[in-house]
């Protein structure tokens, strides 16, 4: 297939050079007093700066408690993304991707379409979520994402790790850490909007008007790889968790009791093209969702869905209006 050699070759060396390997390395320290460097090293963290898109990918599984009962694993949680960035003359970073989420058994490790719901007995159609519409510039200033109607809250990104200017202005400085060789960073949003999934329309699939998914990562990467100016990108290993009610697809919304799902997730960044994604997740989307493996042609706007809107958009409402 002809994106195979395109992201199979795009490999990193370690920023260690012996004699005749190369440029040697730019290391100037990186100052995380300054919202440039944080934006620079950012985009290098999460994507590339590089020509062609870096792959990452993420796998665990994810819990669910009802009532407030022992939380029970209930199914894995994998995909993958392809991301890029461009680092601007004024500073700024434009960035580009898509990505991919999987519902998988947790026996075998395959992909689901059908899952047996142990709380409701039903066996239900499994969404998995695709978004191919990653597209945005960070600027000096913490960005603030706006999800369901006018008068919901925004979120601020990393909110609880940032800073406030005098001003009110909340500048792009991330909370670093060094140990050792290693720099550290946790990132974190926590959402809570109208659920576009609604109570009167899907009233199976519904959890209430209400939703409010969050998700977090803590970050891991090689401080002298971080701050090599001649490195396009930078490899991590990340811990990824993510709390949430029911996803629309498992049907949940029948049940008076509350309940809330617990994903805790590997993810990273290693520099291996398509060895980053798991087997059965990579031959899944060659079949099913080839595009998802081709690099991204546009730079342009562009603004992430989520599940549940996605889930609005795609599936038919249980319950059609009469007027």
């Amino acid at each position: 297939m002809s994106y195979l050699p395109l992201l199979l070759r795009h490999s990193l060396t370690s920023p260690s050079r012996g004699e005749g390997e190369g440029p040697r390395a730019d290391t100037h320290p990186l100052d995380f007093e300054n919202a440039l460097d944080n934006l620079y090293a950012f985009g290098k963290l999460w994507m590339t700066y590089d020509d062609e898109p870096v792959v990452s990918a993420f796998h665990g599984t994810m819990f669910g408690s009802l009532g407030g009962s022992r939380l029970r694993p209930l199914f894995g949680y994998t995909g993958f993304g392809l991301f890029q960035a461009r680092l601007l003359d004024n500073g700024n970073v434009r960035m580009r991707g898509k990505e991919t989420g999987y519902f998988t058994d947790l026996a075998t490790g395959n992909i689901l379409e059908q899952w047996q719901n142990p709380y409701t007995g039903e066996q239900v159609e499994v969404f998995n979520f695709l978004n191919d519409r990653i597209r945005g510039e960070l600027t000096p200033v913490m960005p603030v994402f706006q999800f369901g109607d006018a008068d919901d809250a925004p979120t601020l990104m990393n909110d609880g790790a940032t800073r406030t200017n005098e001003d009110g202005s909340t500048p792009f400085i991330l909370p670093w850490e060094r140990l050792g060789d290693q720099t550290l960073l946790s990132w974190d949003y926590t959402h809570r909007y109208r659920n576009p999934v609604t109570p009167e329309r899907w009233p199976s699939a519904s959890t209430g008007d209400y939703i409010n998914p969050s998700e977090h990562f803590t970050f891991s990467c090689d401080s002298q790889e971080l701050a090599d100016r001649n490195l396009p990108s930078a490899r991590f290993n990340c811990g990824f968790t993510r709390l949430s009610p029911w996803w629309p697809w498992m049907r949940m919304g029948g049940l008076s009791e509350p309940g809330i799902l617990f994903g805790r997730m590997h993810s990273h960044k290693r520099h291996l093209g398509l060895d980053e994604i798991p087997r059965k997740v990579l031959a899944y989307t060659e079949q099913h969702h080839p595009e998802y493996l081709e690099p991204c042609t546009d730079w342009d706007d562009g603004f992430p869905i989520g599940t549940w809107e996605a889930y609005a958009r795609e599936v038919a409402p249980e319950v059609v209006p009469t007027n």
